[in-house]
């Protein structure tokens, strides 16, 4: 399979040029040429299949030209060594639990994926590949994590200073061997406007072999695919059409939640929730697409406000704007609303973190004037990953996971840096 950018349809390149370059020449992101389909009968026998089942199916649909069976299956199985449970909040309402991996954040999935691919991929180069990510939150830890003491990569992270919840940093600056972490002065987007141009500096790429382990690379973005057919395949056959919620910030999860539909998953509607960083959400409901300084919230790794992926939501359906926005609804919410909704929804049971809970407004909206579905809603990060935020907003203790409270008695190392590109540039030379 070939890959193209979504700003120049006839740039197309190889699986591993993809996945180690990150990003493409122009600045586009890399897409797959063809989305294959799946059959009826093997979508009809999802239900009895084992996450690991599944995944085999999907990734050789994807992959199968360029890896092995044997290589997917290793693959795959590296990836899904953890579960991802559908639990029913309400009638007709299900969250979707994506955090029991290694750092309790959906973005282990991708990146245990990602980093097994880049592996594979380079396992007969003797060249060092640096890994550049920028990070709000979970990305940063689920990419040092995934990628601790993995040979021939170096991993640099850069966070905004003192917009970062202190577990999601202690997750990945306390690591040290092949992890390093640069605290900016500034906020997410000058993080990811960082990356992007050291990706597009001749004098750096030449010297150096830099890629990017957020979804801009396909080896992060494809595989979130994954749990959207295995929770679909757990919901209840009951004849009702079938919503998702995604809680939003740089939107490459419900970009590959749309990537499972195009591959012929029946979902029948898509709802992009974000915070008062709200691009897509207005874009969606009739406003020209325009990026904004981002917002600080208490949902902070959603706080984008120009969304990477955005070009990729308009490459799946083909650049058409009107089928783009007939499939996603989008709608955007307030802290003072997020916590109202953990509240409301502790009061039934159940415990989410802020960003859960944007999804989970997002579904409630969409449904109050749909009654005729049954919906999910991703919650994406483990509750005690925003301690602070949580326990505030629903006046409890909470009692963090093991492996959580095990960072917290880590040793932070960082190195400060401002927001300007020539200081970093001078940073990564130094590297050479």
């Amino acid at each position: 399979m070939k890959f193209y950018s979504t700003n120049n349809s006839a740039h197309q390149v190889n699986l591993a040029e993809a996945v180690i370059k990150g990003l493409a020449p122009d600045q586009g992101l890399y897409m797959p040429t063809e989305i294959p389909v799946l059959s009826e009968d093997l979508l009809n026998k999802l239900p009895e299949m084992t996450f690991q089942e599944i995944g085999y199916e999907v990734i050789g649909a994807l992959f199968s030209s360029t890896l092995s069976q044997d290589q997917i299956k290793e693959l795959v199985d590296h990836t899904l060594t953890f579960d991802a449970p559908l639990v029913k909040v309400e009638d007709d309402v299900y969250s979707l639990e994506l955090f029991h991996g290694p750092t309790l954040a959906f973005k282990d999935f991708g990146a245990r994926f990602c980093s097994k691919l880049m592996s594979m991929l380079m396992e007969k180069s003797d060249r060092t590949v640096r890994v550049l990510v920028a990070t709000s939150g979970d990305t940063g830890s689920a990419v040092a994590n995934g990628f601790l003491g993995v040979d021939g990569v170096e991993v640099i992270i850069l966070f905004p200073k003192g917009k970062v919840s202190e577990l999601q940093e202690k997750q990945f600056t306390t690591l040290g061997q092949n992890i390093t972490a640069l605290e900016i002065d500034g906020v997410f987007d000058d993080c990811q406007k960082l990356v992007k141009e050291a990706f597009l500096d001749k004098d750096l790429n030449e010297k150096l072999l830099l890629t990017s382990a957020n979804s801009i690379n396909v080896a992060r973005w494809i595989p979130q695919c994954l749990y959207y057919f295995y929770a679909f395949s757990r919901l209840p056959k009951n004849g009702k059409k079938v919503a998702f919620a995604v809680p939003s910030g740089n939107f490459g999860n419900i970009a590959a939640g749309i990537l499972a539909q195009r591959m012929g998953l029946p979902i029948d509607q898509f709802v992009a929730a974000t915070n008062v960083n709200k691009v897509v959400p207005d874009y969606l409901n009739g406003a020209k697409f325009a990026a904004m300084a981002s917002i600080a919230t208490i949902s902070n790794s959603m706080d984008v406000g120009n969304p990477s992926n955005f070009p990729r939501l308009l490459a799946l359906y083909d650049n058409d704007e009107k089928t783009l926005k007939n499939n996603v609804k989008g709608y955007f919410y307030s802290d003072q609303e997020t916590e109202v909704a953990m509240q409301k929804v502790k009061k039934a049971g159940y415990t989410m973190d802020p960003h859960g809970a944007v999804g989970y407004l997002g579904l409630s909206d969409f449904m109050a004037e749909n009654s005729d579905y049954q919906g999910v809603f991703l919650e994406t990060a483990h509750p005690g990953k925003f301690r602070e935020t949580v326990e505030r907003a629903l006046d409890l203790k909470l009692e963090l996971p093991e492996r959580l409270a095990a960072f917290m008695d880590g040793k932070k190392k960082v190195e400060a840096m401002g927001n300007d590109f020539k200081e970093f540039k001078g940073y990564l030379k130094g590297l050479f």
